[in-house]
């Protein structure tokens, strides 16, 4: 039997009318919060950045295949990894279905990683995508949008991630189950795992002219990882316990 409240119809109703409400205030400001991004500030972006795609290599304006806009997603697969992070993966399964879609609304979405591009093709023939995926290997690219670290940003203990300065290094001696296993899951250790980051930035391009226009780290990527707004709607939640997700390839019975 539940140990969860139970009750009837009725009580149900009134319940989810109060709750409709709390919805109904979130969703607008929501919309209120859409629309700041649209009025910050537009970045020139004057520096050059060299890619390699599946077309060869390519500059940032390249990226943008003939549109307006750029959404790229800076996805966690650094040079010393042996697979892509699980919870990025997690993440672009739901791009493959996005991508005709915003195409042909002017809005190209391209991952982009720091693994060479080798790397990165196989593991995307691996997972069975078909989204566009840059390297952004000998590039500053990943480190002008703090999405990858330096050696010694790590050893300092000041890392600049998500718009403030952190230590992402483990106390001495401590262990941490959790950091074990999504570490191992891309065959590296947590420093090295680590020194990357996941993220989203927004281009617009104009007469040939690109600018930086938003970008977004940590819990930022929440919102366009899939699994998660089904999982807030379920009746246990998010009912975490540690590192349960798994690539889609690698759940029992795959």
């Amino acid at each position: 039997m539940t140990d969860h409240k139970t009750g009837t119809r009725e009580e149900w109703l009134e319940a989810r009318l109060e709750l409709l409400e709390a919805e109904k205030a979130l969703t607008r400001r929501s919309d209120e919060l859409a629309q700041q991004r649209q009025e910050l500030p537009w970045v020139r972006i004057d520096k050059e950045y060299r890619f390699e795609t599946d077309e060869g290599t390519a500059s940032l304006a390249d990226l943008f295949s003939g549109r307006s806009q750029l959404l790229v997603y800076h996805f966690m697969f650094g040079p010393d990894y042996t697979a892509g992070c699980p919870s990025c993966s997690a993440i672009a399964d739901g791009f493959d279905g996005s991508v005709v879609h915003l195409a042909n609304h002017d809005v190209t979405l391209c991952a982009v990683s720091q693994a060479p591009l080798a790397n990165l093709q196989t593991y995307k023939r691996r997972m069975g995508w078909g989204f566009p995926w840059a390297s952004s290997f000998n590039s500053d690219f990943n480190y002008d949008f703090r999405v990858t670290h330096t050696k010694e940003e790590w050893d300092s203990g000041a890392v600049k991630y998500n718009y403030r300065t952190m230590d992402l290094r483990l106390p001495e001696g401590e262990e941490n189950p959790f950091v074990d296993a999504i570490a191992s899951s891309v065959g590296t250790d947590w420093p090295t795992y680590r020194q990357q980051g996941p993220g989203v930035s927004a281009f617009a391009i104009e007469d040939g002219v690109v600018f930086h226009t938003y970008s977004t780290y940590e819990r930022g990527v929440d919102s366009i990882w899939g699994m998660y707004p089904w999982l807030d709607r379920a009746p246990l939640g998010r009912n975490e316990r540690g590192f349960w997700w798994r690539r889609h390839d690698e759940y029992h019975g795959h």
